[in-house]
């Protein structure tokens, strides 16, 4: 975080993850390809490589698809009972567009949780922008030299 910024909160960061954009300043790109999170924000110059979302937005992908389009599958099952290929010429790809669609957002999301609560490498970036940075890796306690 820049020294002259106010502090983000937790649900901007996580707006601006999903957005795919900078947790810190909102404006540049979170993601150079698709699923490959930049290494610095193009606009403010943050540091992004110390994020650690590995599998985790893939799961939460798969979650909340799966109560968008399960409720609708069994819906429709039970209201018309179409044959099995009208199924899956409807589902299959409502899922796998859906499942894509979100991924980059969703993993966007956490990075910006990680980066604003402090996680992984991100807590370097905190403790300097809070003036408790001694340029050891310690936290400077407050009042003490």
């Amino acid at each position: 975080m820049t020294p002259h910024q106010h502090p983000v909160s937790l649900t901007r960061a996580l707006w601006r993850g999903f957005r795919m954009r900078c947790p810190n300043c909102g404006s540049g790109r979170l993601f150079g390809r698709f699923l490959k999170v930049v290494d610095h924000c193009p606009a403010c110059g943050e540091e992004l490589f110390h994020h650690r979302a590995d599998d985790f937005p893939a799961y939460l992908v798969i979650v909340i698809v799966g109560h968008l389009i399960v409720p609708g599958i069994l819906a429709v099952e039970i209201a018309y009972r179409p044959a099995y290929w009208v199924h899956l010429s409807i589902w299959l790809p409502l899922t796998i567009v859906s499942a894509l669609g979100l991924l980059q957002p969703v993993k966007g999301a956490i990075v910006g949780l990680q980066w604003q609560l402090g996680m992984h490498g991100f807590e370097d970036t905190r403790r300097i922008a809070s003036g408790n940075w001694n340029g050891t890796g310690d936290v400077r306690l407050t009042g003490s030299s």
